[in-house]
């Protein structure tokens, strides 16, 4: 199956929860073109940028055939599964963390996106769709989304097509690094080629290097 972009979403502080903590989790779609920038999606927010945004968080992307997989997971919010629901600025169909390697770049649209680490889930997850369990499902399972750089900025629409132009660690892939950052055990060898590894995430490289350090 080709790759394609479904649905484009961003969003806006507001209140979340019974708890009303400020966020911007809660996306709306979007028809496009919208500007990828350095820092994201243009009028996309962030409320706690120590955790959410910057460069190497700056569009969250997440595969459409996982809903699908919640869905049987928790038939009670089947119906809620739906794109945007993750809090996912780009919703990918024929595409998953399975597919990918760690510092891949997509031409899509007029933008070059590069993927540079997954996402870590945190309460808000929880709080968007009233079910704690949620946290605990997405590091069990892997099915954790990705965060991607923009290393070009450009307009991206709906219906674009992600092009793999640049593969640079073509056998390390992604879902071994979800693997190793949900359950550790990476191996010497591997916690070597993270703390150089080419377009990943400059924190994790970061924690590769301690880690290096400690052995």
């Amino acid at each position: 199956m080709t790759a394609r972009i479904a649905s484009i979403q961003i969003g806006r502080i507001a209140p979340l929860g019974p708890e009303r903590v400020p966020s911007a989790f809660i996306k709306t779609g979007i028809a496009g073109p919208v500007l990828a920038g350095a820092l994201g999606l243009a009028g996309d927010e962030q409320a706690d940028l120590s955790v959410h945004g910057g460069p190497e968080k700056a569009i969250y992307a997440y595969s459409a055939g996982r809903y699908v997989d919640w869905a049987a997971a928790f038939p009670d919010l089947a119906e809620r599964f739906v794109a945007g629901c993750m809090g996912e600025n780009l919703t990918v169909e024929g595409m998953n963390e399975d597919g990918l390697c760690v510092g891949d770049v997509h031409a899509i649209g007029g933008a070059r996106l590069q993927v540079c680490q997954p996402r870590q889930p945190c309460f808000k997850l929880a709080l968007a769709l009233g079910e704690p369990r949620l946290v605990k499902h997405m590091v069990r399972t892997g099915h954790s989304g990705w965060y991607y750089r923009v290393v070009q900025e450009g307009p991206i629409a709906p219906g674009d097509v992600p092009t793999l132009t640049e593969r640079p660690n073509p056998d390390f892939g992604f879902a071994r690094l979800v693997t190793i950052i949900n359950r550790g055990g990476a191996t010497v060898p591997e916690l070597r080629r993270l703390a150089a590894m080419p377009g990943l995430a400059s924190r994790i490289g970061q924690k590769a290097r301690e880690a290096l350090e400690a052995a």
